[in-house]
């Protein structure tokens, strides 16, 4: 059984194996025409996620789920893969940095953007704190790149991976040029990475947000029906004859 990664496309969390699997020869098969609230609320999906998440990749010994936990694996299916670095301390900090990409930026990149597209309440307040957040991040990753091509070592390893995927939604989503000019060896990096012919594969071409995700439009609020045959309004005198009419109609 080959590899089948259960996901629509684009998804940057479904290119984190997919670039994994480029570099690593490892085949991976996506499943044609899945359809995000349908295909992932089939009974054959939720046995292997519970919650109806994607990506899913279905293997031989069983489903995996979790986007790094699946870039983890098909990193694993490769023995003695370079993409885990050549020693203890390289493998260490490789998971450090795939813990710091998804802890300091994709979490506060989710955080941003999540209520711009309509799927969390938008607070202006709120996001200028997320933002803030972000950009801590950023200028941690930015301190740390200084005088580095990548994250560990000097070649590519699944920390760049999971790193530029996340950064990825950010410079395509809302990120612009006037955002990431504060960070420019974050940027250097960026299109360092993404330009990587493994990751052009997968990726394609990578354009910068021009504009930040405008907010998402609130549905208007369903007005109730008002009754089409309007109600009788009568004057105090002739509400009192009519009174007197029904009581004089009524069978004794």
């Amino acid at each position: 059984m080959a590899f089948v990664l259960h996901t629509g496309l684009p998804n940057k969390n479904a290119f984190k194996a997919l670039i994994a699997a480029a570099y690593s020869g490892v085949e991976i098969e996506v499943v044609k025409n899945f359809q995000m609230g349908v295909s992932n609320k089939t009974p054959e999906f939720i046995k292997m996620n519970p919650i109806g998440k994607v990506p899913v990749l279905e293997t031989p010994d069983g489903p995996v789920f979790e986007s790094n936990a699946i870039a983890r694996y098909v990193t694993r299916v490769k023995a003695d893969n370079p993409l885990y670095g050549s020693s203890l301390i390289e493998y260490a900090q490789i998971e450090q940095w795939i813990d710091f990409s998804t802890t300091e930026i994709d979490a506060n990149l989710r955080r941003w953007l999540g209520p711009r597209l309509g799927f969390e309440p938008y607070n202006a307040q709120t996001e200028d704190v997320i933002i803030g957040s972000l950009k801590r991040g950023l200028d941690a990753l930015n301190i740390h790149l200084a005088s580095r091509t990548y994250l560990v070592g000097d070649t590519v390893t699944l920390a760049d991976i999971v790193m530029g995927c996340n950064l990825y939604w950010g410079f395509t989503r809302s990120m612009t040029k006037s955002f990431t000019s504060e960070f420019p060896h974050v940027e250097r990096y960026f299109w360092t990475i993404v330009n990587q012919p493994n990751f052009l594969k997968i990726l394609g071409d990578v354009k910068q947000a021009e504009s930040v995700l405008p907010i998402a439009s609130k549905k208007p609020t369903a007005q109730p029906k008002e009754s089409s045959k309007p109600k009788e309004i009568l004057k105090p005198k002739e509400a009192k004859k009519k009174k007197l009419r029904k009581k004089s109609q009524s069978p004794r």
